[in-house]
């Protein structure tokens, strides 16, 4: 069963040392189930980001919809700022897929995009779903197989799309 409700998470990406001063930049993680205006905003700025997401008058509808019908959705935050997400669907029961991860691209190579699988892979086995999904699109095999994840023999992803 999904685990509704906030859920916080805190990792130190870097740690910078400035003459006297050490820098730290705390990354929080939170699973969301209903964002804030702002918080949609934001989300939709990565999607874009990414090209999955065009402009639209309903995007703020559409987006609720597809947090609230994910099994979880999770965004990582710096500040006040999103600058990653990542959601999972699935059937509640045994079988999820995860989708939509992207980090912004000022944070890239600091290990965001692999703590939002991870929080994502922990939730969902939490939950007892044991067969664990997704599609590698943009070259990005390589990132997933260090994090457990392999090529699916004798399968090819499809897809239908109505335009």
């Amino acid at each position: 069963m999904t685990k509704k409700g906030k859920k916080t998470f805190y990792e130190i990406v870097s740690i910078n040392y400035l003459q006297d001063f050490i820098i730290v930049a705390m990354i929080r993680y939170e699973f969301i189930d209903i964002p804030t205006p702002e918080q949609s905003r934001q989300i939709i700025h990565l999607y874009q980001a990414e090209g999955w997401w065009s402009i639209d008058e309903n995007s703020n509808h559409i987006l609720n919809k597809m947090i609230e019908g994910s099994h979880c959705f999770i965004t990582a935050i710096d500040g006040d700022r999103i600058i990653g997400m990542g959601r999972a669907i699935s059937d509640k029961s045994s079988d999820a897929y995860i989708q939509d991860v992207t980090v912004a691209e000022a944070y890239r190579k600091r290990g965001i995009g692999s703590e939002i699988i991870k929080k994502i892979i922990s939730r969902l086995q939490a939950d007892g779903l044991s067969w664990i999904g997704l599609i590698a699109e943009k070259n990005s095999h390589e990132f997933y197989r260090q994090l457990g994840f392999h090529q699916m023999l004798d399968a090819i992803p499809l897809l239908k799309e109505n335009r």
